[in-house]
């Protein structure tokens, strides 16, 4: 599986790079702030929701400290789909959120 830090999205966030993040935390957590170009769906609906995602593309999965997003992660790519997990999570993030 593939990882990367917060600090290294964030960097690639500034650079300009087409970035997709998928945020799979529950809406209590998101309500205090998430990035913002990141999509919302909570690990719980993947599955039902897996569907809309295109598996050309590369998705950076983010939960609070990287242990929801790494089960996300397997789960996705047993699926067909190209994802990193975000192994610190938000609590690695010290960028903007909205």
């Amino acid at each position: 599986m593939k990882e990367m830090t917060a600090a290294q999205l964030k960097q690639m966030i500034e650079a300009g790079e087409r970035i997709q993040v998928i945020d799979v935390r529950e809406d209590e957590e998101v309500a205090f702030g998430m990035i913002p170009s990141a999509i919302h769906i909570k690990m719980g609906d993947i599955p039902h929701r897996m569907n809309e995602l295109d598996k050309n593309e590369t998705y950076m999965i983010i939960c609070r400290s990287g242990v929801r997003s790494e089960h996300v992660c397997t789960y996705l790519e047993a699926h067909g789909y190209n994802v990193c997990n975000i192994v610190d999570g938000m609590l690695g993030w010290d960028g903007e959120v909205v």
